[in-house]
């Protein structure tokens, strides 16, 4: 069962990626705030379908979603501003840096989550995010100083 957890979560970061791109480009053709908007009219049909395939497992009744604190469903809110942000940075960022700069926000997110929700704070995951960090700054750095220099990854 783990296995196909950490499956599943592989292809959640790929198709991640992939939907960036493709809502980007999409963004890039007829506009930010129109892709953004077909994006979550065509999730909505999507999510329709998987209703209408799950309504028997589904309980509709008044006092479930009545007892789900209101915060829980911003969750759509917060899709929207990840759907803008990248269709607007996808262009003006290569892939790979901003899967790491989006990794690393998730971390660091995580982090202050998991210490405010049970008030724990893992030096560990911590000490990580910053490697990451720092790995990624001296990537940027001699990215930049081998364009400054004209040099390529194969001279």
């Amino acid at each position: 069962m783990f296995f196909i957890a950490i499956i599943l979560s592989i292809l959640s970061g790929v198709t991640n990626v992939v939907a960036r791109i493709i809502n980007a480009n999409l963004a890039k053709i007829i506009g930010l705030f129109q892709g953004t908007l077909f994006n979550y009219v065509i999730g909505l049909l999507v999510s329709l379908l998987f209703l209408l395939f799950n309504l028997n497992s589904m309980d509709f009744t008044s006092t479930t979603f009545l007892s789900v604190p209101i915060w829980a469903y911003l969750g759509g809110m917060l899709g929207v501003m990840v759907v803008v942000i990248s269709n607007y940075l996808t262009p003006r960022i290569s892939a790979f840096y901003l899967t790491l700069l989006m990794f690393i926000g998730q971390l660091f997110a995580g982090i202050i989550i998991d210490y405010v929700a049970s008030s724990e704070l893992s030096i560990g995951k911590i000490i990580g995010g910053i490697f990451v960090l720092a790995g990624l700054s001296y990537n940027l750095y001699f990215d930049k100083k081998n364009v400054d220099t004209g040099l390529s990854v194969n001279d």
